[in-house]
């Protein structure tokens, strides 16, 4: 009896402790990261058709392509786990050649307007769609997983949850950053001038 009574008093102190919140949250930003994984893949594979189609047009900047090829591999070439979510360092490499592979893809699709026969290109502007539509779902995504960091983050930092993350070995895991958060806190530079021939 008194062995029963031990382990009632023990499976008590351990649901107000918040070990089981600990489970469900990480698995939850498992399972959010695995779908942001899933989101970036897809864009990654996106990203072969678009560069075909775009050396199809005489004259495209190559520079541009070239970019976004770069990106591209760095970008697939990060190995990613769910250890990942624990590591600030790798997590930070990951955004950032996630981010550079935004940008790069983002200068193609702005340069492309100087093309009109590939704006008048049906399968560019089925991809392109389809690319606009992969970063919404990318958006999305990160947005569910930041969601599901913050509130485990807040688990492990609150008492006296604290005491049994440290107990446990559940540490704050790393969020998604504003990579150009400088150059987004300045003012934008507005110039109406007429643009040169």
């Amino acid at each position: 009896m008194k062995r029963w009574l031990l382990i009632f008093i023990a499976a008590l102190s351990l649901a107000g402790c918040g070990y089981n919140d600990f489970q469900r949250l990480d698995e939850a930003s498992k399972s959010a990261w695995s779908e942001v994984l899933n989101q970036y893949q897809r864009r990654a594979d996106l990203v072969p058709n678009i560069v075909a189609t775009v050396k199809g047009e005489a004259n495209f900047e190559q520079e541009t392509l070239t970019k976004v090829i770069e990106a591209r591999a760095k970008a697939t070439s990060i190995q990613v786990s769910p250890e990942t979510l624990n590591n600030p360092e790798a997590f930070a490499r990951f955004q950032q050649a996630q981010g550079e592979l935004s940008g790069a893809l983002s200068r193609l699709m702005a340069v492309s307007e100087q093309y009109p026969n590939l704006k008048a290109n049906q399968a560019f502007r089925d991809l392109r769609v389809t690319l606009e539509g992969t970063e919404n779902r990318i958006t999305v995504a990160r947005n569910r997983f930041i969601q599901t960091v913050q509130e485990y983050n807040v688990l492990a930092r609150s008492f006296p949850t604290n005491l049994t993350a440290k107990v446990m070995g559940y540490p704050p895991k790393p969020n998604f950053t504003v990579q150009n958060e400088a150059q987004i806190s300045a003012p934008p530079t507005v110039d109406f001038s007429a643009p040169k021939k």
